[in-house]
C-alpha cells in the first residue's frame, strides 16, 4: 500500500516520473490489408519490388517511331512513313519491330515497340493509301520531328525497383496507399495501436440518453477521451460507467488491464467520501503511483502510476481538467506506442485582452478565445511588457494581430474547451497577468479559422438565433459571452466586429446609445421584457409585483437570490432594483440569462432577474420588471465587412422579425440608417 495522496510536484517532474517508469516504444507490429490501412502508422519500409512503370509506354495516343526518321519535318515539308499494319493497344505485348522508316499506332499507355524511341503526337500526323486504287499499304505523314525518348516514359522512371517509398513512422494518407498500390502491395505492416480502455466512475453519472435527474450529470468524458483517443492513434475501448463500489471498481480496473495497454478512470482521483479510484490505484505496485498532485490549474488531483508496464491513470472528474491533464500526460505515451511523433502544437502571438488572476505556486493552462485587433498604436508598443513565463520567443519588432479573451467556465466547463482556440500558459510565479500583456497561445487545432463575424458582448437567445442564420449562409461566426460593458470595451480596442448590449443610462433613461463614442456605430435590435423569476410554487412572491417582491425578500436570510456577471446589463438592472442591499445570494453570480432560470428551477436560488423567454422555457414565474432595448454595436472601420453587411441585413426580414418575436422579443426599430 502506497500513501502518496497528493504529494503535489511540478509537471515536469511528474511526466520525468511517468515516463521513467514506462518503456516508451512502439508496441510491435501487424499486418493488415491495405484497403484497411488508412490513417495507420508504417512499421517497416515500403520497397519496390517493381519498376514503376513496369515497360517503356507511351504517354500519348500517337504513333511508334524512330526520333531520326522524323528530323526535318516541318507543315511545309512532313516527313513520310511506312505506317505497320498492328495498332498497340493498352495491356497489349507488341509482336511488331520498328524499322528504319517505320511507324506503328499507339494508344496512350501501351508498350512500346521494340526498334522504337519516340511517339509522334496524333495531332502532328496523317495516315494516307500509299496508292489509292490499293487499299492495302498505308503510310504515315509527320508533320511535326520529335527527339529520342519525346512522350515516353521508361521502365522505373516514376519507381525503380529497390526504391523505398514510403518510410517507417510516416502515417498512412491516400497519397501514400495509392504509391503503394501502384508498387503492387496488398498487404502492409503497421504498428499497433495501443488499447486504451475508459472506466467512468462516480454514482453522479449517467449515459447520454438516460433520463435526466437532479443531481445528476451526463457522460461527457468518456465521449470526449475515447474520441481523442482515436485522433491520437489509438483504439479505444469503452468501458462504461462504474458506480461507487469499491469491489466492482477493482474487479473492472483488473480486467481492464488485462486486455488494454492503458487505462483511464475518470473521476475520483481526489480523497473525498465517494473517490474510490484512488483506492484502488494505489493497491498497485511496481512502481504503482509515481505522482499523485501536480501544480497544474486545472488538473491538480491528476494520479499517475503504472503497473504491469502500462499506465494507469486517474484523470480528474471535471471535464476541461479531464481534458487538459489527458493531453498534457497521456496524449504524449498513446503516440510514443503507436510509433508516432509527438504532435506539433502550433504557437501564435496575443496580446491579453482582460486583466487575469491566476494561483501562485500553479501552473496555469487559460483557455483563450482569439480575435483579431485593430492595428496596434505606437504607445502600446513603448508601453509592451511581456512576464517571464507567460509568453516566450515572440518577435518583439511587431505587435500581435490577435487578442485573447479568457474563456472563464472553470474546470466543469463542457463547453469551455471546445469552443476555445487555444491556451495561455501562466508561470507558478505569477498571480497577476495585466490586460494588454503579450502572451503566446498554443493552439487546440492545427490551424486557427478566424472568424467571418466576431460578436463579443452580452448573451441572447434572440442572438443564438441571429448567428445560426448567419452560419446557414456560410458566414463563420464567433460568440464570446463577457457582459454588456466589456462588449463596448472590445468594439473600442477594435477586437470585434459586433457587440450585443442592453446598458441603461441612469440619467437619460436611453439605452445604449449613450455609452457609444464617436468611432462607434448602433443597430437598433429588439425589445426584451426583463423581470423577476422564481419557482411558480413559491408563496412568498403571490400577489406581489417585481419591485414590492423584491423589497419583501431581500431582508429574508432563507431567500437566495443569484445575481448576474459584473458588467453585464442585467447586474446594472439588479443593483439599481437592490439600492445598495445586499440580499443572501448576492455573490452567487451567472453568466446567462438560461443560466439564472436554471439556478432558481432546480433549487439552487429562490429569485433572480431574466428576461422572460427563459422564464417560460424553465417554467418558472414570472414578474415583469422593465422593457429593455437589447441593440448591437460595432466600429465604424468595420461597417463594410461582409459579414456585418448581412447582419445588418438579416435583422429587417420579415422572417427574422417573426421568429424574433416568437421567441418574445419584440417588434425592431428600422436598421437601416443606423446613427454614429
Amino acid at each position: 500500500m502506497q500513501d502518496q495522496f497528493l504529494d503535489v510536484i511540478d509537471r515536469d517532474e511528474a511526466e520525468r516520473r511517468f515516463h521513467a517508469a514506462l518503456q516508451l516504444t512502439p508496441l510491435g507490429s501487424e499486418t493488415i490489408p491495405l484497403a484497411a490501412a488508412l490513417g495507420r502508422t508504417l512499421a517497416a519500409d515500403a520497397r519496390a519490388a517493381v519498376d514503376v512503370p513496369s515497360f517503356d509506354r507511351s504517354n500519348v495516343d500517337g504513333y511508334a517511331v524512330q526520333a531520326a526518321d522524323t528530323f526535318g519535318a516541318t507543315e511545309e515539308r512532313p516527313v513520310a512513313l511506312r505506317l505497320l499494319p498492328e495498332t498497340i493497344a493498352t495491356a497489349v505485348e507488341p509482336t511488331c519491330v520498328i524499322g528504319p522508316g517505320e511507324a506503328v499506332e499507339i494508344a496512350t499507355g501501351g508498350m512500346m515497340p521494340r526498334g522504337a524511341d519516340a511517339v509522334v503526337m496524333v495531332e502532328h500526323a496523317d495516315e494516307e493509301l500509299v496508292d489509292a486504287n490499293n487499299d492495302s499499304g498505308r503510310q504515315l505523314v509527320v508533320r511535326r520531328a520529335v527527339t529520342a525518348g519525346a512522350h515516353v516514359a521508361y521502365a522505373g522512371t516514376d519507381i525503380a525497383a529497390g526504391e523505398t517509398v514510403v518510410r517507417r513512422g510516416e502515417t498512412l494518407t491516400s497519397r501514400e496507399t495509392g504509391v503503394l498500390a501502384a508498387i503492387g502491395v496488398n498487404e502492409v505492416a503497421v504498428w499497433r495501436r495501443p488499447r486504451v480502455g475508459i472506466l467512468s466512475t462516480g454514482d453522479e453519472i449517467i449515459a447520454p440518453g438516460m433520463p435526466m435527474r437532479a443531481g445528476l450529470v451526463y457522460d461527457s468524458n468518456a465521449r470526449v477521451l475515447a474520441d481523442a483517443v482515436h485522433e491520437l492513434g489509438g483504439e479505444p475501448i469503452e468501458l462504461g460507467i462504474v458506480h461507487d463500489n469499491l469491489e466492482q471498481l477493482r474487479e473492472r480496473t483488473l480486467a481492464a488491464l488485462a486486455t488494454c495497454d492503458i487505462v483511464l478512470l475518470s473521476g475520483g482521483t481526489s480523497k473525498g467520501a465517494g473517490d474510490l479510484s484512488y483506492r484502488v490505484v494505489r493497491e498497485f505496485s511496481d512502481p504503482g503511483i509515481v505522482a499523485h498532485g501536480v501544480a497544474l490549474k486545472p488538473g491538480k488531483p491528476i494520479c499517475l502510476a503504472v503497473t504491469r508496464g502500462k499506465p494507469l491513470v486517474i484523470l480528474p472528474g471535471f471535464p476541461t481538467s479531464a481534458i487538459f491533464t489527458f493531453h498534457e500526460f497521456v496524449a504524449p505515451v498513446i503516440r510514443r506506442l503507436a510509433g508516432l511523433p509527438p504532435l506539433d502544437r502550433q504557437r501564435v502571438p496575443a496580446r491579453l485582452a482582460v486583466k487575469v488572476n491566476s494561483e501562485i505556486g500553479r501552473t496555469e493552462y487559460l483557455l483563450v478565445g482569439l480575435v483579431e485587433r485593430a492595428e496596434a498604436a505606437a504607445d502600446e508598443e513603448a508601453a509592451d511588457s511581456t512576464p517571464t513565463g507567460v509568453s516566450a520567443e515572440l518577435p518583439a519588432a511587431t505587435s500581435p494581430r490577435l487578442a485573447a479573451y479568457p474563456m472563464g467556465k472553470g474546470s466543469g466547463s463542457v463547453t469551455a474547451f471546445s469552443r476555445a482556440d487555444g491556451f495561455v500558459t501562466i508561470g507558478r510565479q505569477h498571480e497577476i497577468v495585466e490586460a494588454g500583456t503579450r502572451v503566446e497561445v498554443q493552439l487546440l487545432g492545427r490551424e486557427l479559422r478566424v472568424a467571418d463575424l466576431v460578436v463579443i458582448g452580452s448573451h441572447c437567445v434572440g442572438l443564438d438565433y441571429l448567428l445560426g442564420r448567419l452560419q446557414d449562409q456560410g458566414f463563420h461566426t464567433k460568440f464570446l459571452a463577457v457582459g454588456s460593458t466589456a462588449g463596448l470595451e472590445a468594439v473600442r480596442r477594435g477586437e470585434c466586429d459586433l457587440a450585443g448590449v442592453h446598458l441603461l443610462d441612469e440619467r437619460s433613461g436611453e439605452y445604449n446609445r449613450p455609452f457609444l463614442s464617436d468611432k462607434m456605430q448602433w443597430i437598433p435590435g429588439y425589445g426584451r421584457l426583463q423581470g423577476v423569476v422564481f419557482r411558480r410554487d413559491d408563496v412568498r412572491f403571490a400577489g406581489h409585483s417585481a419591485r414590492s417582491a423584491v423589497a419583501a425578500v431581500k431582508g429574508m436570510p432563507g431567500c437566495l437570490m443569484v445575481n448576474r456577471n459584473q458588467g453585464s446589463g442585467t447586474r446594472i438592472l439588479i443593483d439599481q432594483l437592490l439600492a445598495g442591499a445586499r440580499p443572501a445570494g448576492y455573490s452567487h453570480q451567472s453568466r446567462s440569462h438560461n443560466a439564472v432560470a436554471a439556478a432558481v428551477a432546480q433549487g439552487r436560488a429562490d429569485w433572480g432577474v431574466a428576461i422572460r423567454t427563459v422564464a417560460d422555457q424553465a417554467n418558472l414565474g414570472f414578474l415583469p420588471l422593465t422593457a429593455e432595448q437589447y441593440d448591437f454595436v460595432h466600429p465604424t472601420a468595420r461597417a463594410n465587412r461582409p459579414a456585418l453587411l448581412a447582419f445588418r441585413q438579416l435583422l429587417t426580414t420579415p422572417e427574422t422579425r417573426e421568429a424574433l418575436a416568437e421567441r418574445g422579443f419584440g417588434i425592431m426599430a428600422s436598421v437601416e440608417t443606423p446613427n454614429g
